[in-house]
């Protein structure tokens, strides 16, 4: 009798031991839901209800933002069920632009999305994203002007903002308050213009000017310009159903490309590199082998510099980079190898470092996810 105790109770250990292995074999494959990256989408359709935004011969950008908006937002919901999606409106109504940022800062949004459509002469085309930054042109600053200028539809005709400062130094000085969002942001923007050119757009690339909404979000957020209504077949591509459907198709495409990048998943978008015209991807590190594709995992970003030693790093051995001004700091070093990238992405985010992602480098430059991993696979 005791020897068939003891025997059920050796099967009974084997079985917990065999459970604990299929358990972490299952946490390796797929991101449980505490550690999934991307929680609480919110969608911004610009402009509504007094705002009509810019417009065509017949098409006005707030519907035609909002058409695009709604069907983003439903594409999330169906194949992701778990994510939280929030718009700042979902109907033809007048939102401020601060309470547009509201909305995304109370409901602790991962992601911010803020769709818009552009005007400038019969010929412009194309679509272009914007993050946070400096404008490099004149044309960029009078597109955050225009679109900054729906405060003055608001009750106190802008009032609120009078002592608002949106000068090269405090736009700076905000971009190094949100550095930690920075390089999600770009991720996501060169995403989705990459997704762009895929059904025919015209890529305008990755840029920045100093629009309010973005300005004061407290999360990765980018403004899509997805195109000119006051170009005529540019009109007529935006009003259309099917073309909306692409649009958003192509927005939801690059969201779960990001989605997958910031869990550790294989993007799908593998076959072309994410950094576009304007925005460069220009990083140095000193201990990339020539020639070779090496994987790190980024867990921290600064305006200022960091002891290698901090007590912040939880005893994690990290090396420090330099990149628009900002100090980055990895941890790992992977030759050809983004599989083990990513088993310390999902080890870094279990010690506490939430937003810990892979980043790339070949021959000192950091490069694209995507590029990095088709010259690994040569």
């Amino acid at each position: 009798m005791t020897k068939k105790i003891f025997a059920f109770i050796r099967n009974v250990r084997i079985l917990i031991v065999i459970g604990c292995f299929a358990s972490i074999n299952i946490h390796a494959q797929a991101p449980s839901a505490d550690m999934a990256a991307i929680k609480t989408v919110v969608i911004d359709a610009g402009h509504g209800g007094k705002d009509p935004g810019c417009h065509g011969a017949t098409s006005q950008e707030k519907h035609v933002c909002l058409s695009m908006a709604l069907k983003l937002g439903n594409l999330i919901k169906k194949k992701h069920p778990n994510i939280k999606v929030i718009y700042t409106r979902d109907t033809d109504v007048f939102v401020e632009l601060d309470d547009r940022a509201k909305i995304a800062n109370q409901a602790k949004a991962d992601l911010f999305i803020c769709i818009h459509a552009n005007a400038a002469g019969a010929s412009a085309a194309g679509t272009e994203t914007y993050v946070l930054g400096l404008h490099k042109s004149e044309s960029q600053q009078k597109i955050a002007e225009r679109e900054n200028s729906a405060i003055y539809l608001e009750d106190d005709k802008g009032e609120k903002y009078k002592d608002f400062d949106l000068s090269p130094d405090a736009i700076i000085a905000r971009q190094l308050q949100l550095a930690y969002y920075l390089d999600q942001s770009i991720l996501f923007a060169s995403m989705l213009q990459a997704e762009f050119t895929k059904i025919g757009r015209y890529d305008r690339g990755v840029k920045q000017a100093g629009f309010l909404v973005l300005y004061k979000t407290t999360m990765p957020s980018v403004l899509i310009e997805t195109g000119f209504l006051t170009n005529p077949a540019e009109e007529k591509f935006l009003s259309s159903e099917g073309s909306q459907i692409k649009m958003a198709n192509s927005m939801f495409t690059a969201f779960e490309s990001y989605k997958n990048v910031l869990e550790g998943i294989t993007s799908k978008t593998e076959n072309k590199p994410i950094v576009t015209k304007e925005i460069k991807e220009d990083a140095k590190i000193n201990d990339s082998k020539s020639g070779n594709v090496s994987f790190k995992v980024q867990i921290e970003t600064s305006d200022s510099k960091i002891s290698l030693t901090d007590k912040k790093f939880l005893g994690v051995k990290v090396e420090e980079y330099q990149q628009d001004n900002l100090y980055k700091y990895t941890t790992g070093d992977f030759e050809n190898d983004i599989s083990a990238a990513k088993k310390l992405q999902t080890e870094m985010r279990t010690k506490g470092f939430q937003h810990a992602f892979v980043a790339a480098f070949m021959d000192g430059e950091r490069i694209s996810i995507e590029k990095a991993i088709k010259l690994a696979e040569k």
